[in-house]
């Protein structure tokens, strides 16, 4: 779905709503698969499987705190 899409939606200006990118990631079968991708190579800019920068910073941060 993401394909069909231009990379400014999921990667948008600073300050800029992520709330279209969001839409469409919640709508593809491999959300879960993206977003780990995105985890494991910690991507750090745009959305990826629906989670912003900051979202993913912090759902890091809970998995490291529960595994210790």
């Amino acid at each position: 779905m993401c394909a069909q899409t231009g990379p400014e939606l999921f990667f948008p200006e600073p300050g800029s709503s992520t709330r279209e990118a969001k839409f469409l990631c919640g709508l593809c079968e491999i959300r879960e698969a993206c977003l780990e991708y995105a985890l494991t190579h910690d991507e750090r800019f745009g959305v990826w499987g629906g989670l912003s920068e900051q979202e993913r910073y912090e759902l890091r941060r809970r998995r490291s705190s529960s595994a210790a």
